[in-house]
């Protein structure tokens, strides 16, 4: 039999899904399964999406150009500038999702055996693209104790060797929900001037912000304006994921042009997702603004609730519609399975992302769960119930 290539071998399993044949099983018992492991909102998408959807009256679904629509790319452009952040329609490149954003941007800009230096915890698929890129992430630990504030610039300093070549940050923060300051971010921006660095910027949850100071984007950092490349996508902002549609914004023409090799080599990204996407951005502000609203409720009650179970502790998120929480478990991977194989109560349970696998280093987050609050208010409630009961009878759980 042929064997299995190394890359494939060494390509981790998501945190996010890797316990989801678990669940599946779960439910064929006929439990009900309250899914806090991943990032799919439960809100509606725009009517305005549907109705583009709907209403195509196009004879032939053609290639579209292999760097998005021109009319999208457009209405891109205008969104970015109600955030002052000024880019031209010809920087922006339509991709099949945020994900292929990253995985281009690292093809593009890093050779094989470059690193990435990251802060962790962080969204668990960042490794798996540097490794088909077949560079390395090195990150940093943040610590729960500190709401996961970006380590020092003596930590960043300490890592960055003749290999580094980039810093990757997720600005608002996913798992943590973290929301980088100005002062934080014109940090990093020193550092990517003084060593040349790209500035990978993931800022899909821009408009999940819950400071009184808005987010701000590494396109308005001054000095590094072509350094930084941001990833970005329709799916959290407008309760759409299945369209696969992001975008990749950088004013780096070298970076941009090879870029669009791996484009063209894809041919193009969806058709309908982009027609969907373009309609989408028209979206009334109220439906934006009813969304935040919604995502800042779910926020306060759970995290007065995860923080009322004995030995949970979950600082406050500030962005985003994650949390990150310590349980009094030794492994919470295990704690996750089990739930999902051996327990329920009156005929429901949870499935949480163990955080282990949101950091490169092993060892870390053991004890850890990301908990995402998409769900609404009276299953989050029903989803707490579980918990605390499921902590009670797990047999490992530490004695508080």
């Amino acid at each position: 039999m042929p064997s299995i290539s190394q890359r494939g071998l060494d390509m981790p399993a998501s945190p996010i899904r890797k316990l989801g044949p678990l669940a599946v099983e779960a439910e064929a018992k006929g439990i009900k399964i309250l899914s806090l492991n991943i990032g799919q909102p439960d809100l509606p998408t725009p009517p305005e999406a549907f109705a583009a959807l709907f209403n195509i009256n196009r004879k032939v679904l053609e290639y579209s150009p292999s760097d998005g629509l021109p009319q999208l790319r457009r209405k891109m452009a205008e969104y970015y500038s109600r955030y002052d952040i000024n880019v031209d329609p010809g920087q922006i490149i339509i991709t099949s999702g945020g994900s292929e954003a990253v995985l281009f941007a690292f093809l593009a800009a890093l050779n094989p055996g470059d690193e990435v230096i990251l802060p962790e915890p962080a969204y668990a698929n960042y490794v798996a693209f540097s490794k088909i890129a077949g560079a390395s992430i090195v990150g940093i630990p943040s610590s729960i104790e500190s709401g996961f504030a970006l380590p020092s610039i003596e930590e960043f300093e300490s890592r960055i060797t003749p290999r580094t070549k980039a810093i990757l940050i997720c600005n608002p923060n996913n798992p943590t929900g973290y929301v980088y300051s100005v002062e934080e971010l014109n940090q990093i921006r020193g550092l990517c001037k003084k060593h040349d660095l790209y500035l990978f910027s993931d800022e899909v949850y821009r408009e999940f912000c819950y400071t009184d100071k808005p987010v701000i984007s590494a396109l308005q950092l001054d000095g590094i304006e072509d350094n930084v490349v941001v990833i970005d996508s329709v799916s959290k902002r407008y309760n759409e994921c299945g369209i696969r549609i992001g975008a990749l914004v950088t004013r780096d023409k070298k970076l941009h042009d090879t870029v669009m090799k791996f484009c063209q080599a894809r041919l193009s990204p969806p058709l309908l997702g982009q027609i969907v996407a373009e309609a989408s951005i028209d979206t009334p502000e109220l439906y934006l603004q009813q969304a935040f609203e919604e995502y800042r409720r779910r926020r306060d009650f759970l995290l007065e609730r995860l923080n009322s179970i004995p030995g949970v502790y979950s600082p406050m998120p500030t962005g985003a519609f994650y949390t990150v929480a310590r349980l009094p478990v030794e492994n919470a991977e295990d704690f996750c399975r089990w739930c999902l194989s051996d327990f329920s109560y009156e005929g429901a349970t949870i499935f949480m992302a163990p955080a282990a696998g949101f950091y490169s280093q092993p060892g870390l987050g053991r004890d850890e769960v990301r908990v995402a609050y998409v769900l609404k208010q009276e299953d989050l409630e029903r989803a707490m119930v579980v918990l605390r009961k499921a902590l009670e009878a797990y047999p490992g759980t530490k004695k508080q």
